[in-house]
């Protein structure tokens, strides 16, 4: 088990953890909670040795210390031509020993040791070791073509998952997972939720998704204020039990507090009397020894609003035919067609959530809806007074790094508006928790969550009627969502969601549009609906390979002998092959028509990915080097970023268009 005793850590001078204990039993599955900041990371550095304790002792059983008993996500990008399947095999380190272990033996032509190393090889499970690897890169949203492409073709995001695939092909005993649902879509957290319910080892999960802690874990620790509390139970379970322990802190602070008063009532009042002297220095001597409570604090609880809109024009959005997707650099580059045919009106009040798999076009939609992203072609019709509120991820990149809040606030002020004066700016800010020198700390220092407050706040600050909201959780803690919800839910304007957590999609949207398949549906349903769409569309895509494998194994087969009895064929009978035969090769002919423009559009993806592989290379060059500044810097990552979601959409479409010139060959 690990045992933690009264240990304190150190990053610089915050203390992270002071004078902190914990148990943690072998096979328990553990939510590790804290607000941003709190030092969750540090304590999972702790756990896999990166990090040594400043005081107290840190027991963990000497076998998960080994290679191959405890297993995290590698934050490092891969830089390989590796097939993704054998990069994700490489995370078992005992399959991996056991491969090594025979290619020594036959080199030295050692019998004994042979047969050994097939022994080893059989216990790790060589003989399955490649499937599972594959139901790993599936399950985590993967299309079979791409289980066996090199690592580099794939964008950061993609990589990320590739790195939890690798963690969690590997047998460890130990399993810490930070924050791993950040790069997934709603059906590869579903998946991902069922694999670790069945994981048989001793699991530790930083989440700040209470759906996903609540399904998963049965013990939560909470990091808060340098102390580890451990309470029974998933993370709705911790909520209870913490109100019911503050609550009972609370009363017994206020019963001390009454205490203290009337001691020190009795001490000032009869200190100086001779006759009381005695009692009075008894009740100092009492009031030294109380071991004093302190208050319960409520510094990390966290609220705002958004403020009312000027106007609700009526209809907001008009979509007619809108197609929406890429334009690649180039001159006469065909543009990238995402998703098309949309037909859809948005109106004042109405609470979207936007669901789909990564790369259908989801946030494509939502780029295009903000003006980030020009149409293809269609229209949008924008209701007069319409302001839209933006929140994406990659705004997160785009900050300047080198200035502060204040700085962003003033330069927003002056820019869009509204207009307001400097104090007016900080007493904003510090409702967003940015308070004293905080305002003009360079960004680059912030934690995510810190970031994406920040970005809250510029797009709180210009009152938007119409919030476009893609993925705004993933650097949030549990209180910042929380009060991102109440707001959302208070806010008197229309939301559009595409968010992977359930919580936050369940108390804000009341309707749900589906991005799939190139188009844009309702979908009739709530989560739990979608959930067992999800479920079924596994199941028809497994029966369909399934049924794909049985008819080429039957057309595979030889042809059985004609029987001697078998009558000759009649005129008739060859006549009907004839035109059969005309007939497949009329249908060949149109295939061949219908496939050409998809093989002309794939020949310009293949060399716009080239492209930008190019590119996204020479950037991350130039990136290592010292002599930039950092408005050059910025400038590239944010380069670098659009290049990796060009990418990312450029792999989809690849992927789709490659199945279709499949099919219309079948």
């Amino acid at each position: 088990m690990i045992n933690l005793k009264n240990v304190s850590l150190l990053r610089g001078t915050k203390p992270v953890l002071a004078g902190a204990s914990a148990t943690l039993h072998p096979g328990e599955k553990v939510g590790l909670i804290g607000r941003n900041g709190a030092g969750k990371s540090s304590l999972f550095s702790l756990l896999a040795g990166r990090l040594q304790a400043d005081a107290g002792d840190v027991e963990i059983p000497p076998s998960w210390l080994q290679p191959g008993g405890m297993a995290e996500v590698a934050q490092n990008m891969p830089e390989t031509d590796e097939p993704a399947t054998e990069f994700v095999l490489q995370g078992d380190t005992r399959l991996m020993a056991a491969r090594q272990a025979l290619a020594n033996a036959e080199t030295a032509d050692d019998g004994n040791a042979i047969a050994e190393a097939y022994m080893a090889l059989a216990d790790a499970g060589d003989f399955d070791a490649h499937a599972r690897a594959q139901a790993l890169l599936l399950g985590l949203g993967f299309q079979l073509e791409q289980t066996t492409a090199p690592v580099n073709s794939f964008s950061g995001g993609w990589r990320m998952r590739l790195q939890l695939a690798r963690a969690l092909m590997c047998p460890a005993q130990l399993l810490l997972l930070d924050e791993p649902t950040n790069h997934l879509d709603l059906d590869a957290l579903v998946w991902l939720e069922s694999w670790l319910q069945r994981y048989e080892g001793t699991l530790i999960i930083i989440s700040h998704d209470r759906e996903f802690l609540d399904a998963i874990t049965r013990v939560t620790l909470h990091l808060d204020e340098g102390k580890l509390t451990r309470y029974t139970g998933g993370y709705t379970a911790f909520e209870a039990m913490r109100a019911e322990r503050l609550s009972q802190h609370q009363a017994a602070y206020g019963k001390q507090q009454e205490r203290i008063a009337h001691l020190q009532k009795f001490i000032d009042r009869f200190k100086a009397k001779a006759s009381k002297a005695r009692q009075a220095q008894s009740r100092v001597k009492a009031l030294e020894r109380m071991e004093k409570l302190a208050p319960v604090l409520t510094a990390s609880d966290f609220e705002f609003s958004f403020p009312e809109p000027a106007s609700l024009p009526n209809p907001m959005l008009v979509m007619q035919e809108l197609q929406c997707g890429y334009q690649p650099d180039g001159e006469g580059a065909e543009p990238i067609t995402i998703v098309q045919g949309v037909n859809r009106s948005v109106l004042p009040g109405q609470r979207i959530g936007i669901l789909g798999a990564n790369g259908q076009g989801k946030s494509t939609l939502v780029k295009t809806l903000a003006h980030m992203l020009p149409a293809i072609a269609g229209d949008v019709t924008e209701g007069k007074g319409l302001s839209i509120g933006y929140f994406a991820q990659q705004e997160l990149d785009v900050l300047r790094t080198d200035e502060g809040p204040l700085a962003h606030m003033i330069r927003l002020a002056k820019e869009v508006g509204p207009q307001a004066r400097e104090q007016e700016l900080r007493d904003f800010l510090g409702r967003f928790r940015f308070t004293g020198d905080m305002v003009s700390q360079p960004v680059g220092q912030f934690s995510g969550g810190e970031k994406a407050r920040l970005v809250l706040a510029l797009v709180v600050w210009q009152r938007p009627n119409l919030l476009l909201l893609d993925e705004p959780t993933n650097h949030l803690d549990l209180t910042t969502r929380e009060a991102l919800s109440i707001a959302l839910n208070e806010f008197e304007g229309t939301v559009m969601l595409v968010s992977h957590d359930r919580a936050l999609l369940r108390e804000v949207c009341d309707e749900f549009w589906l991005v799939t398949r190139g188009g844009v549906s309702t979908f009739d349903g709530d989560l739990d609906d979608y959930q067992k769409w999800l479920q079924d569309q596994s199941r028809a895509v497994a029966a369909a390979a399934r049924a794909a494998r049985d008819s080429r194994g039957s057309s595979q087969a030889p042809a059985p002998a004609p029987s001697p009895v078998q009558a000759p064929a009649t005129d008739a009978s060859a006549g009907n092959r004839k035109e059969d035969r005309k007939a497949n090769a009329q249908a060949r002919q149109r295939a061949t028509e219908q496939a050409k423009p998809l093989k002309a559009e794939l020949k310009r993806v293949d060399t716009r990915l080239a492209a930008s592989h190019a590119e996204s290379e020479q950037i991350t060059a130039q990136l290592g080097q010292a002599a930039l500044n950092g408005a050059e810097r910025a400038e590239l990552g944010k380069r670098l970023k659009a290049l990796g979601d060009e990418i990312e959409a450029l792999e989809s479409r690849w992927l789709e268009l490659t199945e279709e010139i499949d099919q219309l060959g079948a």
